[in-house]
């Protein structure tokens, strides 16, 4: 998996972060997803929403072919400095850490 495209914005987890947030994102459910036609303002406003509330979301990516897949997951961790965490299939997850998280929309303070 290639998680973030070079020169985007990159926290570095370890492998136990990795672990960890992948251990809380399993029982997520996607919160947009990025049919065909690709990313739209308002399919990026979206997911940046999400983002901002949620810290760690599952975005379904519903857009052709593994390259494509990837070019798109690069393209949402550039635009909204997230980084992808784990992509399975057709759904991948999301990490942007809030300045400030509000505990009662966080998942990573569940």
């Amino acid at each position: 998996m290639r998680a973030v495209l070079k020169g985007s914005y990159s926290m570095t987890l370890s492998n136990n972060d990795k672990k960890h947030l992948r251990r809380l994102g399993h029982n997520l459910n996607p919160v947009v997803t990025v049919a065909g036609n690709g990313l739209s303002e308002n399919v990026l406003t979206e997911i940046d929403r999400a983002l901002s509330d949620h810290e760690l979301i599952k975005v379904k990516l519903a857009v052709g072919d593994n390259e494509t897949k990837q070019q798109v997951i690069g393209t949402i961790c550039e635009k909204l400095r997230a980084e992808a965490v784990q992509s399975i299939g057709h759904i991948v997850l999301l990490l942007r850490k809030a300045d400030k998280p509000n505990p009662r929309l966080s998942n990573l303070l569940r």
